[in-house]
């Protein structure tokens, strides 16, 4: 059975990954943080917008005479 001291690859990866771990967790309070002290936006009214619908039946003229 090996000694855990001599395995210095497993240390190095437990390390790299509670590194990654505490990188996170703190980019997320600072995000909460910040999230919090921003300033609200104004909601701004939506305008109306003007819808245009063009209709064309399957006998116009110009189809048919096309056909």
């Amino acid at each position: 059975m090996s000694d855990w001291t001599s395995l210095w690859y497993v240390w190095l990866i437990l390390l790299t990954m509670f590194l990654l771990l505490l990188c996170g967790i703190t980019a997320s309070c600072m995000n909460f943080c910040c999230r919090k002290k921003r300033p609200p936006v104004a909601i701004l009214p939506r305008h109306p917008y003007d819808l245009t619908v063009t209709a064309s039946d399957r006998d116009s003229t110009a189809r048919s005479a096309v056909t």
